[in-house]
């Protein structure tokens, strides 16, 4: 055992002391910097610590009701109705000030320079599909013609039938080999009928190839054909002054739209699938009629009885493109 003399002194030397201040500023130094990390790891939004994708899960996990401008929301996440109503008007207006040449909401994009307010069906245009064969009967269909008075008719595709938007149009059918027929569209040929389809009465598919065969590979373009008829109006059973449902009937080119004369001008009938254009509330019932053509020409009719289910000619027709 050591004597006591031999024993360290409770006093520290110079050296030593200097040592531990050091270790003890170090010390400090590092629970410091870890203090920071934590509390900046803390503070940083929408991070979990278990994976990359908490950001994304808490904006999945947002309630629908916040408001768009809530930070972290994803553009594209769906607003509520009202909003999205809202937003409308300035989407189709930021899209016509990027596009100048679109036109309005009331001609259809697609239309062609020839004809500016076509549809689906536009003039010098193949449109390719298939001829499939039907029992026309009287010729009578969707566009409520009534009998016809040859069967060269044809039921256009759901698609391209477009609310009766196809209704009256003159088209020229062709099978490979060269055979040919120009049928008028009196019907519609609903789903599954594919777009560019044509469903032919049998005596127009006859032309073609023997109806037999029941299905072949056609194209077809739209006319303007040279005919000496004349255009005739139809109101529709039931109508009256309360309520009507004009028609036209005979038109060399399809119909782009009908109006009728009321108290404030010219006012635009919805069309029906049925080849009707009604005035719900009467107005302008037995007035003057305009109708437009998909080449934009228009032409007045007056003097039309408010006759219903009367077919009443006028001395007018489009002109031939």
């Amino acid at each position: 055992m050591a004597s006591p003399s031999h024993r360290r002194s409770p006093r520290r030397s110079p050296r030593r002391s200097l040592r531990k201040r050091r270790t003890v500023l170090i010390s400090a130094g590092v629970a410091a910097v870890a203090l920071v990390i934590s509390l900046a790891v803390a503070f940083q939004p929408d991070r979990e610590d278990d994976d990359g994708n908490a950001s994304a899960r808490s904006v999945a996990d947002a309630p629908t009701t916040a408001p768009p401008t809530t930070p972290g929301r994803k553009p594209s996440t769906a607003p509520p109705t009202p909003t999205a109503r809202a937003t409308t008007p300035a989407a189709t207006a930021t899209a016509a000030a990027t596009r100048p040449s679109a036109p309005s909401t009331t001609t259809p994009q697609t239309a062609s320079a020839a004809a500016p307010l076509a549809g689906r069906i536009r003039p010098e245009v193949d449109h390719r599909g298939v001829a499939t064969v039907y029992d026309a009967g009287t010729g009578d269909g969707a566009c409520s013609y009534g009998p016809s008075d040859d069967l060269m008719i044809a039921a256009m595709n759901h698609t391209d039938y477009e609310v009766s938007k196809a209704c009256g149009a003159y088209v020229l059918v062709r099978a490979a080999g060269g055979a040919s027929v120009t049928v008028r569209i009196t019907n519609e040929c609903p789903l599954p009928c594919a777009p560019g389809q044509l469903d032919l009465s049998a005596q127009a598919f006859a032309k073609l190839a023997d109806p037999s065969r029941g299905r072949i590979p056609i194209t077809w373009t739209l006319l303007s054909p040279g005919t000496p008829d004349t255009i005739s109006i139809r109101y529709k059973t039931g109508s009256s002054r309360w309520w009507c449902g004009v028609q036209a009937i005979g038109h060399r080119n399809p119909l782009a739209r009908l109006e009728v004369r009321t108290g404030s001008g010219w006012t635009r009938l919805p069309r029906t699938e049925y080849n009707y254009f009604l005035s719900e509330q009467g107005s302008g019932c037995g007035g003057a009629i305009r109708i437009t053509d998909i080449y934009g020409e228009q032409l007045t009719v007056d003097g039309i009885a408010l006759r219903p289910d009367v077919v009443q000619p006028t001395r007018v027709q489009f002109a031939e493109h």
